[in-house]
């Protein structure tokens, strides 16, 4: 591959830097990231030298990129934990079924309440009838 010339701005200032073919798409990323920590640092203090603004925008990154990676960490940590419990949960062995047991009445108590019922609607209609007349 060939290389070629890109130009940046980092910090308000020019650079021409080279790259290989297909990346530029990257370094113009990059440089962008770094630019962003560059301007922070112009608007605070003003001009500065280019070594020690590109030094200072190039720590700040590195203290965010480290931040990141602690948080990667934290959370590759958490997913192994979770792993490990769904494997865990995986490998028991299914709950025992639960046993319902459901009151079966007996018929002849089904019968007796229907036949008390019926005494009921019976003599309802009786006393109906006798208030009525």
């Amino acid at each position: 591959m060939s290389q070629i010339e890109v130009e940046i701005g980092i910090g308000g200032r020019t650079f021409e830097v080279a790259c290989q073919e297909g990346e530029q798409q990257f370094l113009l990323s990059a440089a962008s990231l770094l630019d962003a920590e560059a301007q922070v640092l112009v608007q605070q203090i003003g001009r500065i030298p280019e070594t020690r603004m590109l030094l200072m925008a190039g720590l700040m990154l590195a203290d965010k990129t480290a931040g990141l990676e602690e948080k990667l960490r934290d959370a590759e940590e958490q997913l192994g934990a979770m792993k490990a419990e769904i494997a865990e949960l995986k490998a028991k062995p299914a709950p025992a079924p639960e046993k319902v047991e459901v009151a079966v009445i007996p018929s002849d108590v089904t019968d007796a309440l229907a036949e008390l019922a019926a005494r009921a609607e019976s003599l309802a209609e009786t006393a109906d009838e006798k208030l009525g007349a």
